[in-house]
């Protein structure tokens, strides 16, 4: 971005406010920290609303802040079908998830995969879990400090570094509890400052919403197209299923969403909970994607130019810094701060909560309590500043090189989780043996797809990382992720069959659970 704009001393007063009430909020919760119990569920004692704003914030970040606006000015709403999608999947399967968790595991979501297929399937899933996770924090760190360093003109690594250490000392100190509450404030300050730059651009665009509606739908910004039945372009279809099994997998394998089920008082709250979370999240997803629709009909009316070369994503912060007056800016750079932080500090936390209970008690199950509380600390420390580094990284090289290779990687040993998730869930005849089978498979599917299909090499000398001709993976990449779903699930299941299946408990999957709810009303009728 070429136009750098200087805050005023309101703005910066705005945006230290906001950094001033996250480390009082980390401070004021530390003196409770005691034991992991604690530090990881908040003993099972917060309230149900704040749990599903922190649901909602911990599912937004600053990609979202910067990405939707960036989605919604360049196409039309395609990208948010997989939102969409969410609500639809969690009527039919939260009501059993929930209480299902809080039941079954101490703490980590991946103790549901130990106790149903054995030791290698909650491997997979944790460490899946760790480097989906860890890559992702590097990214937010980067796009945060790009888009303040664009904007503000303050150098991209000292950006990174303070936000960073801020993150970390919160995270550290205060625990879960510090960061849902640190969260309800962000989700707060991120649907407003969403909302105030909505009405903003409403009023500054002659002729309103009516006209930006207009001139949004005769450029092709309106609607969730194209409707064709392929999987070969992004079409309403790919995002759907993709979507489907989004849904599945974040709120039935994602340790920062189970975790937050453990928070709450009872099943009922954490059912409430996660409803609120996911209900909150598609208007503000929709929110940010119509704040891109809106400034492409606002440019597109008002004929205000645009830097040359400027891409999508960098149009709504040069908006932000160039359009709206004092104080406004400094609401939306700290709502745009607060949606980062309440991404990281969820991921800080409940990295932390899987290593300590997958690797750490698994090493050293007779630690005390003191142990504990100092690993888990420490486990944030370093998977904060390993995710500096990797945001560090990117600086250097714009996200290509290494990096591209490690998101290869995770993205081939992380495939099928939802699908290992549903076999347990909604199979008895499915066991470890064929489960294993189909984790092997779905790596084996996963790393075909994705080297048959991604391009290496310098721009006009590309070449496919292998090239098996025909035989290419030539489907949109957002299929690769529903694949490896399918052939785990499906290929899991059948290598089961060759295999003596032992009785499942009824506490591990659906079938089961709705035995004991019917017990449990028969219990109740009698009484």
């Amino acid at each position: 971005m070429e136009q750098v704009i200087r805050l005023h001393v309101v703005d910066y007063l705005i945006i230290a406010l906001t950094f001033l009430v996250s480390i009082a909020i980390g401070v004021g919760f530390a003196h409770r920290q005691k034991d992991t119990n604690n530090y990881f569920k908040a003993s099972g004692r917060l309230p149900s609303w704040a749990i599903g704003l922190s649901i909602l914030a911990t599912l937004i970040s600053s990609v979202t802040f910067l990405a939707y606006p960036g989605e919604g000015f360049s196409s039309n709403w395609i990208r948010l079908v997989q939102g969409l999608m969410v609500p639809i999947v969690l009527v039919f399967i939260i009501g059993v998830i929930v209480p299902l968790f809080r039941k079954v595991i101490r703490l980590s979501a991946y103790e549901y995969f130990e106790k149903r297929f054995g030791f290698l399937a909650r491997l997979y899933a944790s460490l899946a879990f760790i480097l989906t996770h860890f890559s992702k924090m590097g990214t937010v760190f980067y796009l945060l400090a790009l888009a303040i360093s664009g904007m503000v003109g303050y150098n991209t690594l000292t950006i990174i570094l303070f936000i960073g250490i801020i993150v970390i000392v919160i995270t550290m100190l205060g625990g879960i509890e510090a960061v849902v509450w640190l969260d309800v404030v962000q989700g707060i300050l991120l649907i407003a400052g969403g909302l105030i730059a909505l009405f903003i651009i409403i009023f500054s665009t002659e002729g309103g919403l009516p006209a930006i509606w207009q001139v949004a739908e005769e450029n092709g910004r309106i609607g969730f197209g194209p409707f064709d039945l392929e999987f070969v372009n992004l079409t309403f279809i790919v995002m759907a299923l993709n979507g489907i099994f989004y849904a599945i997998q974040k709120y039935g394998t994602d340790q920062t969403i189970v975790q937050r089920y453990l928070t709450a008082r009872s099943d009922r709250d954490a059912v409430r909970a996660s409803l609120m979370g996911v209900l909150l999240s598609v208007p503000v997803w929709a929110l940010f994607m119509f704040i891109g629709t809106a400034l492409f009909a606002y440019f597109k009316i008002s004929g205000d130019p645009l830097p040359p070369d400027m891409k999508p994503d960098a149009v709504f912060p040069f908006f932000i810094m160039t359009k709206l007056p004092v104080g406004i800016i400094g609401l939306i750079l700290s709502a745009l701060i607060a949606a980062a932080f309440s991404s990281l500090d969820s991921d800080l936390n409940c990295l932390s909560a899987i290593c300590t209970e997958d690797y750490y008690m698994r090493w050293r199950p007779n630690s005390t309590e003191k142990q504990q509380m100092f690993v888990s600390r420490l486990f944030i420390l370093l998977a904060g500043i390993g995710a500096i580094l990797v945001a560090f990284f990117y600086t250097r090289t714009g996200g290509k090189g290494v990096l591209a290779i490690i998101f290869t990687l995770y993205a081939i040993f992380s495939g099928g989780i939802a699908g290992m998730f549903l076999l347990g869930i909604f199979s008895k005849r499915a066991n470890r043996q064929g489960v294993y089978i189909g984790i092997a498979a779905s790596v084996l599917f996963t790393f075909y797809a994705l080297l048959t299909s991604t391009p290496i090499g310098l721009e006009g000398n590309e070449r496919l990382m292998l090239d098996l001709g025909s035989l290419n993976f030539t489907h949109h990449k957002y299929m690769i992720g529903v694949y490896s779903h399918v052939v785990l699930a499906v290929v899991g299941y059948a290598a089961s069959l060759f295999f003596k299946s032992r009785p499942v408990e009824d506490t591990l999957t659906y079938y089961g659970w709705i035995k004991l709810r019917k017990k449990e009303a028969l219990k109740g009728g009698d009484n």
